[in-house]
């Protein structure tokens, strides 16, 4: 449900990995990554990102949750408050609590795209608030933060130069709008940004487990050193696959993208027909996010629905259709449906919605 349903494309990445086995890498590689990799990604951020690091600024790790878990691990200290507009991704409050932080949920609304605003940012700063974390494109509401929102949170963010924000951009490229943009970009955020990206999404690599981040030097040293005593360096053969892909033209996997916004567009379409659903339109990733609260209270086939999560399970059990429930992302009103799935499968998943919901 959270990761594309197609397989790892174009060939030439998988045969890299088939050339990096018969080349034999097969011992350890540095901690935090290959040079080519590293270097790779630099080229990456410098290309898409329009955002210039060196070599010790980059840290590749088994994936992006292991770049969040060594952020948290080496920024936290106990009672370090870490504001999460909601909705955010399931694992984000959970990392935070394991190390000691406390997560503060920034409510947001369907009004606003499920973006936080700049009041809503100067509202909940508190002297104890040491980071932020936010991704965009957002899992799970599809929301992008444009340049100009970007800019007006920074705005927020600047008058607080102890604040650091982890800026999640693994759906980079899943995006239907205008384009993507980094709040690193900005001069006066690059020293207290985080950016963490990976492969994961973008190039249907999820199995790979390949991650990477680009932070000030002090921050990307120490992740260096958490992780030498944790996992050590990635796996060496996704690792010499992920060069291959990072330095491919992105027109490589643009047939993936433009599936998904056929996708999106029939997800809202038919979900237009269904009584109670109330949903934005998402920018990117491959989700959407609906309000469901017009069924809390009532009783559908005997079952009383008491919230999202009671939804999510009368929906799995009548209808065989599986959602998360919005609790799992800071949103009680929603539940999260993927459409990483083929188009003969969303329409059947919707009718089967809408004949248990009728």
């Amino acid at each position: 449900m959270g990761e594309p349903d197609f397989n790892t494309p174009p060939d030439f990445i998988k045969e890299a990995a088939i050339q990096a086995v018969n080349d034999n890498y097969n011992s350890y590689s540095p901690v935090d990554g290959y040079v080519e990799l590293k270097e790779a990604v630099i080229t990456k951020f410098k290309r898409d990102n329009n955002l210039t690091y060196t070599l010790p600024q980059i840290v590749v790790s088994t994936g992006a949750k292991q770049c969040l878990a060594n952020i948290a691990a080496v920024m936290l200290n106990d009672g370090d408050e870490v504001l999460l507009p909601c909705p955010y991704w399931v694992s984000y409050s959970d990392i935070v609590k394991l190390n000691g932080g406390v997560p503060v949920e920034v409510a947001t609304s369907i009004d606003t795209d499920f973006k936080m605003t700049p009041a809503q940012l100067e509202a909940a700063i508190t002297p104890k608030t040491k980071m932020m974390w936010f991704s965009s494109p957002c899992n799970p509401s599809g929301s992008v933060y444009s340049r100009e929102e970007l800019r007006a949170l920074a705005d927020v963010l600047v008058k607080h130069p102890n604040i650091y924000v982890v800026s999640d951009e693994i759906y980079e490229h899943i995006n239907y709008g205008s384009g993507h943009a980094s709040i690193a970009e900005f001069d006066d955020m690059y020293n207290n940004t985080i950016t963490v990206n990976g492969v994961s999404k973008a190039f249907a690599m999820t199995g790979w487990r390949i991650g990477f981040i680009g932070a000030p030097e002090k921050i990307a040293r120490a992740c260096n050193k958490m992780q030498g005593q944790i996992t050590s360096g990635a796996n060496c053969i996704a690792q010499r696959a992920v060069i291959t892909a990072l330095n491919a033209d992105p027109s490589a996997v643009k047939y993936m993208i433009d599936e998904f916004k056929v996708r999106r567009d029939l997800v809202l379409d038919l979900l237009s027909d269904v009584t109670g659903f109330n949903s934005n339109t998402p920018e990117g990733a491959f989700y959407v996010f609906p309000d469901v609260s017009y069924y809390f209270g009532k009783t559908l086939r005997g079952k009383t629905i008491n919230n999202a999560t009671d939804f999510s399970l009368y929906l799995l059990e009548e209808a065989l259709v599986a959602t998360v429930t919005g609790d799992a992302f800071g949103n009680p009103n929603c539940i999260r449906i993927s459409y990483a799935a083929s188009q003969d499968q969303i329409i059947e998943a919707i009718k089967r919605i809408k004949e248990v919901v009728s």
